[in-house]
């Protein structure tokens, strides 16, 4: 990889719907040329997919919470799959410290993330946080050349 990868990761980032025409003038390249440096870090698996951003609140989901989750690690097998099926899971991460799980989510109502907390309590004790505002959303990494 060199800068102008680097550089077509960043803009990727930034909007992923940018038409390459744009991307070609914006490092430099033709348009193939970008194309099949897309094409390379797409097969390397460097991009692993494209999505769009959305307003969670316009959607109807009026609550984002991370929810702490105290687990054994025999208890994997049976819990990733059952975190995998749940729809209203945004992020899992297995993490350090007391607790094993990191889960955010987002639901419509307290009600539904009561009930959810409820079913995540059959693996262990849990923690929860709700989220009252986001001042800096999920963004790309910024990249560059090492």
């Amino acid at each position: 990889m060199d800068k102008i990868d680097f550089k077509i990761i960043e803009l990727l980032q930034e909007n992923a719907r940018y038409p390459l025409k744009h991307l070609a003038e914006e490092v430099y390249l033709s348009t193939p040329a970008v194309s099949t440096r897309i094409e390379k870090l797409e097969k390397s698996g460097v991009i692993t997919g494209y999505n769009a951003k959305v307003d969670q609140l316009k959607l109807g989901y009026n609550i984002t919470a991370f929810i702490n989750l105290e687990m054994s690690p025999k208890q994997k097998p049976i819990f990733y799959p059952f975190i995998a099926e749940c729809p209203n899971v945004i992020e899992c991460n297995c993490v350090t410290g007391k607790y094993s799980m990191l889960i955010k989510v987002a639901y419509a109502t307290t009600l539904e993330l009561d009930a959810f907390i409820g079913q995540l309590q059959k693996f262990g004790n849990t923690e929860t946080q709700i989220v009252f505002s986001t001042p800096v959303e999920h963004r790309g990494l910024k990249v560059k050349e090492k």
